[in-house]
C-alpha cells in the first residue's frame, strides 16, 4: 500500500483516502446494526443500550483510528506529531459535531424532545466532565500513558455504575413484547451476528490505517494542520454512525436510543479512544485542540445543560437551531483561526 502514497500524486491519494473513509463508515454501520440486534436479544433497556453498547459501537471509527495510530507510532510507521494531531482532531471534532449539529437535527426532526432529570445527571453532566478532564490532562500538550489510564479507568467505573443502576431499576418483563427485524432469534443466530460484527471491525481497522497514512501524506504535501483535517474530514465521517443510529431511534420513537447514543458516544470517545490510544503510545496534543476545540466542546455542553435546566428538560425546535448554529460558528472559527498545528 505504501507505493500508492509514495507515488507523488496528491489527487490519487485523496481519492483513495475518501474511498477508505466511505468503506470505514459502511463497515461501522454494519457493526452497529449487528450489535444493536445483540443488545435487543439480551433485553437491554433503550437508554442503557444507547449509553453503553451503541455508544461503543458507533465510536468504532474513533477507537480503531486511535489504536491504529498508536500502534503505528510505537512501531515507527507513523509520525508521532502528525498522527496524534489527526486522530485527536477527528475525535474531538466528532464530539462537537454530535452535541451540536447531529443533536440539533435529531431534536428538530422529532419536533422537540424532553430530557428527564435523571438523564442530565447520569449522561449530560458526565459528558461535560469528560471534556473538562481531557482539557486538564492535555493542558501540557500531551496525553501520557498515566493520563490514558485515568481516562480508560474512568470509563470502566462509569460503565459499572450504569450497569448496576440498570439491573436495579430496569425490568425487562415489564416491557412490551416485541421482536424487531434484525434481532437474533436464537443463540446460533446471535453468534453469527457477533462473528459479522468482529469481521466488520477488522475491515474498519484496515480502513482506518489506510486513511491515517493518506491523511499524513496530505498534511506533508499541503501544510494544512493534521488536527484541522481530522476535525473537518475524519471528524464528520466518524460522526455518521451516530447520526444514522440516532435517526433510526427517532423513526422508531425510541428517543432513549437517540439521546443515549449521542451523549454516550461523547463520553466513550474521549475515555476509550483517547484513553486507550494514550495507554499504547501516548499523544502529542496540538495547541488548537487546547485553545479552541476542547473549550468549544465544553461550552456547547454547558449551553445544552443550561437550556435543559431553564426549560425543565424541554429542547424545542428553536433550541435545536441554536445548536446547529453553534456548530457552524465552531467550524468557521476553527478554519479561520487555527489552520495549522504548532509543534512547540
Amino acid at each position: 500500500m505504501s507505493i500508492i502514497w509514495e507515488s507523488g500524486n496528491l489527487f490519487v491519494n485523496i481519492g483513495l483516502g475518501l474511498l477508505a473513509m466511505a468503506l470505514l463508515v459502511l463497515s461501522s454501520n454494519e457493526v452497529v446494526k449487528r450489535l444493536v440486534g445483540l443488545a435487543e436479544y439480551l433485553n437491554l433497556s433503550a437508554t442503557f443500550m444507547g449509553m453503553t453498547v451503541l455508544s461503543l459501537a458507533t465510536s468504532i471509527p474513533e477507537i480503531s483510528s486511535h489504536l491504529t495510530a498508536s500502534v503505528g507510532i510505537v512501531t515507527g510507521s507513523l509520525d508521532y506529531h502528525q498522527s496524534s494531531a489527526i486522530v485527536l482532531g477527528a475525535n474531538i471534532g466528532s464530539d462537537v459535531i454530535q452535541q451540536t449539529l447531529i443533536l440539533g437535527l435529531v431534536v428538530f426532526l422529532s419536533g422537540g424532545l424532553r430530557f428527564r432529570r435523571y438523564f442530565w445527571w447520569k449522561s449530560v453532566i458526565p459528558m461535560i466532565g469528560t471534556t473538562v478532564m481531557c482539557l486538564i490532562l492535555g493542558w501540557d500538550q500531551s496525553f501520557s500513558r498515566l493520563d490514558g489510564l485515568i481516562l480508560f479507568g474512568t470509563f470502566i467505573g462509569y460503565t459499572y455504575y450504569l450497569y448496576v443502576d440498570e439491573r436495579k431499576y430496569y425490568n425487562a418483563d415489564a416491557q412490551p413484547e416485541k421482536r424487531q427485524e434484525g434481532v437474533p432469534q436464537s443463540g446460533r443466530e446471535a453468534l453469527l451476528y457477533a462473528a459479522i460484527a468482529v469481521g466488520g471491525m477488522v475491515v474498519t481497522v484496515f480502513c482506518a490505517s489506510l486513511v491515517l497514512h493518506v491523511t499524513e501524506y496530505v498534511v506533508e504535501h499541503t501544510g494544512v494542520g493534521g488536527s484541522l483535517i481530522g476535525v473537518m474530514t475524519l471528524g464528520i465521517a466518524s460522526a455518521l454512525p451516530e447520526l444514522s443510529t440516532a435517526l433510526a431511534g427517532v423513526r422508531s420513537k425510541e428517543h432513549g436510543i437517540s439521546l443515549g447514543t449521542l451523549v454516550g458516544s461523547n463520553i466513550t470517545n474521549p475515555l476509550v479512544a483517547i484513553g486507550g490510544g494514550a495507554l499504547v503510545s501516548s499523544y502529542w496534543v496540538p495547541r488548537p485542540l487546547i485553545h479552541w476545540d476542547l473549550p468549544w466542546e465544553t461550552l456547547t455542553g454547558l449551553v445544552l445543560l443550561a437550556t435543559l435546566v431553564l426549560t425543565k428538560g424541554k429542547l424545542s425546535k428553536m433550541g435545536a437551531l441554536y445548536l446547529v448554529a453553534l456548530y457552524f460558528v465552531y467550524m468557521i472559527g476553527r478554519a479561520a483561526l487555527f489552520s495549522t498545528d504548532a509543534y512547540l
